[in-house]
């Protein structure tokens, strides 16, 4: 499938980063990434709006960024590992919607690249209205939706890509990524069945310990 072209090089290309679920490997493709483009000259950055539990992924993304402040890359971080919006009334405090919008928007004017990873999947609750489908409409940028390679995926994948389509954003492209060594049968023909089924680009296979990514998803990393 010929992927989607978002851009032109001349401009920024910022995108959001879900998951089909938590631990699907988020932050690992983000950071592969953020490291990529780097290595390509570009001022690529991490931004995790919210973070729940310990700040591995947060200080993973500052790390690869630049050694940005955490507090930069992250500006809003609970100690409780739950959905946003249960963690804050546990730690009995509120979230403002407006503030992550704001610090993204400011986080972006300072950077060639910005990839906006989401906290576990596409409908996590950050208030009790207000969800991380929410955030990514408001953030209004075209959608990486990354899926663990396993059984499931293709039902997980296949409601998130209708989720993102009635959130009216586009989604630029499918990454699965494979978080064992070992394949089964499910994990080796869900690339091809997701090629036949859905009109979404598969932009790569990360096979378990990659450290490289496809031209096709750079492709659309690079905005050309």
């Amino acid at each position: 499938m010929t992927p989607i072209r978002l851009a032109s090089s001349l401009h920024p290309v910022n995108f959001f980063i879900t998951g089909t679920d938590t631990d699907v490997g988020k932050t690992y493709v983000t950071r592969l990434m953020i490291e990529s483009l780097r290595a390509e000259g570009k001022d690529a950055v991490g931004f995790k709006p919210v973070s729940c539990g310990d700040r591995v992924d947060a200080t993973i993304l500052a790390e690869v960024s630049g050694n940005l402040p955490i507090e930069q890359i992250n500006p809003l971080h609970f100690n409780s590992a739950l959905a946003p919006h249960v963690a804050a009334l546990l730690e009995n405090t509120s979230i403002e919607p407006a503030d992550l919008v704001s610090s993204f928007r400011s986080f972006a004017e300072t950077h060639e690249t910005v990839l906006v990873e989401g906290a576990g999947g596409w409908e996590v609750p950050i208030t009790e209205s207000y969800f991380i489908s929410d955030l990514a409409k408001d953030l209004n940028l075209p959608v990486i939706l990354i899926a663990a390679n396993r059984l499931g995926a293709l039902n997980h994948i296949l409601l998130t890509l209708a989720a993102i389509k009635t959130k009216g954003l586009t989604c630029a492209g499918i990454v699965l990524n494979q978080l064992e060594d070992e394949m089964d049968t499910p994990m080796i023909t869900n690339k091809g069945i997701l090629e036949l089924i859905t009109d979404v680009p598969l932009l790569d296979h990360i096979i378990h310990g990659q450290d490289f990514l496809s031209p096709e998803l750079m492709d659309i990393l690079l905005g050309v």
